[in-house]
């Protein structure tokens, strides 16, 4: 009698590890055709297909394209200009906007300001206008010259918060000519300011 009883333990155990092989298996799927690494031969054609791709791309500056750099543009440009006209007399927000050539020139500026004991004050009403002025390439890299027109009230204080230039209640109109530039065959899609011409 208690033999009967083993042969039931043994299947009910049996049947318990079954089930819950079939649920696994369910659960995790089982392997079928070639999972082993891909050979360094596809990885190479892949990476040249994804480069050749990302090229078309940054190579078309169409209409759409344009469009939407100049939507970069105009928040770079209030970046900028807030950047550096704030009354910090330093460039935070707006590095990684600058290539390194204007970086210095504005650190230097501020670092004037800020020895003669110079802040200033400004409030970015806005940018009236962004147009292209012109585009090219030379080799990998595109340079776009962009005609500015914006609108600000700017001051610049000494230590006593006297006014030395501006006016802290007149709008003053703005007109700048920046030229932003990218190596089109970088995945990084940022644009720096490289030039300003006015």
């Amino acid at each position: 009698m208690s033999y009967s009883f083993e042969y039931i333990d043994i299947i009910l155990l049996a049947m318990i590890a079954g089930f819950i092989f079939l649920r696994l298996r369910g659960i995790l799927g089982k392997r079928t055709g070639f999972e082993g690494k891909a050979p360094s031969q596809l990885k190479e054609v892949l990476k040249k297909v994804n480069q050749e791709q990302t090229k078309k791309i940054n190579e078309k500056f169409d209409d759409k394209a344009q469009n939407e750099f100049l939507k970069g543009a105009k928040i770079a440009y209030e970046t900028v200009i807030t950047d550096f006209s704030d009354n910090d007399n330093k460039i935070t927000t707006s590095r990684s906007l600058l290539n390194n050539e204007i970086y210095n020139q504005f650190n230097q500026a501020l670092k004037e300001r800020s020895s003669r004991g110079h802040y200033a004050e400004i409030t970015f009403i806005g940018v009236n206008s962004a147009t292209i002025k012109e585009h090219k390439k030379i080799g990998n890299i595109l340079n776009v010259t962009v005609d500015f027109i914006a609108e600000v009230i700017t001051c610049i204080r000494d230590k006593d918060k006297k006014i030395v230039s501006g006016d802290p209640e007149k709008i003053k109109k703005i007109y700048d000519t920046w030229v932003f530039s990218r190596d089109t065959t970088s995945p990084n899609p940022n644009w720096q300011l490289v030039n300003i011409l006015t």
